[in-house]
């Protein structure tokens, strides 16, 4: 099989402090869930943390595609990764190997219950309307300078 996580989505990934899960149960009702201790596993798997998940799990059980998103939110980019995701629990033998990147994450203040890994199976990008609408005028600096301002930040000492 053929990575479907280019390095550019596996770093971006890894950059992201957050990321939205969406599932859908039996009926078709939709669920988005943030979640933030999720990682890149490998260029064909994303893993995360089911600390406090129940609609999630429930809905992967169910058995339908899922996508996870996740953007820098001072950049304005990112990626939505679809996909098929199981839910590997704690008694599971592959858990352990699952977890691993996650458990370094959450440490003992997340206790993790168990782990949905996502096999991506195709992968589109995340960008802010001003960067199709207004693309002369657009770079990622100029969006990194509006989002400060608009969250009231700055960068930190040194960057």
């Amino acid at each position: 099989m053929n990575p479907v996580l280019s390095p550019e989505v596996l770093d971006a990934a890894n950059r992201s402090v957050l990321c939205w899960l969406a599932t859908v149960d039996a009926d078709g009702r939709p669920n988005v869930s943030p979640k933030e201790i999720f990682a890149a596993f490998d260029a064909e798997h994303l893993v995360i943390a089911n600390i406090a998940s129940p609609t999630s799990v429930r809905n992967v059980a169910a058995g339908a595609p899922v996508c996870v998103s996740f953007i820098d939110v001072f950049v304005q980019k990112g990626f939505k990764v679809f996909g098929a995701a199981r839910d590997v629990r704690r008694l599971d033998a592959a858990f352990p190997r699952w977890a691993a990147p996650l458990e370094a994450m959450a440490g003992p203040r997340f206790p993790i219950r168990s782990v949905i890994v996502v096999r991506a199976t195709a992968v589109e990008p995340i960008l802010a309307p001003s960067y199709r609408l207004h693309p002369a005028d657009t770079t990622e600096a100029s969006q990194v300078a509006s989002a400060m301002r608009a969250y009231g930040v700055r960068p930190a000492e040194g960057d």
